[in-house]
């Protein structure tokens, strides 16, 4: 799904009329942290920048889900990847391992890493073409495996 404030908006006043107060909280926070960011920046956020900021919020549900589970608040973790889940609609579709990993096997060539000490080149190369649809985290241990 395509974020624009527009079709933000309109999330929000249907999760109003559905009275969904989950939904409505979730859309709420991103409302609000893209705000934040345009405040921020000083103006309006590219498309990037947004898809930047809903990854950021993304993360850290998946973070406080495992901070829940270590704590032992199953429900608590629960409701953090609920609404991780509901932020994901925002971003664009995430790469199918295969091809991440012909896109880092492309990196590897074209920056001539041949082993760990070159990761930085490879990531510099690898992280513009897989922004916003490959988890950085995935993508640097993936990086790491291929050139041990």
């Amino acid at each position: 799904m395509a974020l624009s404030s527009a079709s933000l908006s309109a999330e929000i006043q249907q999760a109003m009329k559905d009275k969904d107060a989950s939904r409505l909280s979730v859309l709420r926070l991103l409302s609000s942290s893209l705000k934040a960011a345009e405040v921020q920046k000083m103006g309006e956020l590219t498309d990037d920048e947004a898809i930047a900021v809903v990854a950021k919020e993304v993360r850290k549900c998946e973070e406080a889900a495992a901070e829940f589970e270590r704590g032992g608040r199953i429900d608590r973790r629960d409701a953090e990847l609920s609404e991780a889940q509901m932020l994901r609609q925002w971003l664009p579709e995430q790469l199918p391992r295969s091809e991440l990993e012909h896109l880092i096997d492309e990196a590897i060539a074209e920056s001539g890493a041949t082993g760990p000490s070159q990761m930085g080149a490879v990531m510099k190369a690898l992280m513009p073409k897989v922004k916003g649809r490959a988890d950085g985290k995935t993508v640097s241990e993936l990086v790491r495996q291929k050139l041990s």
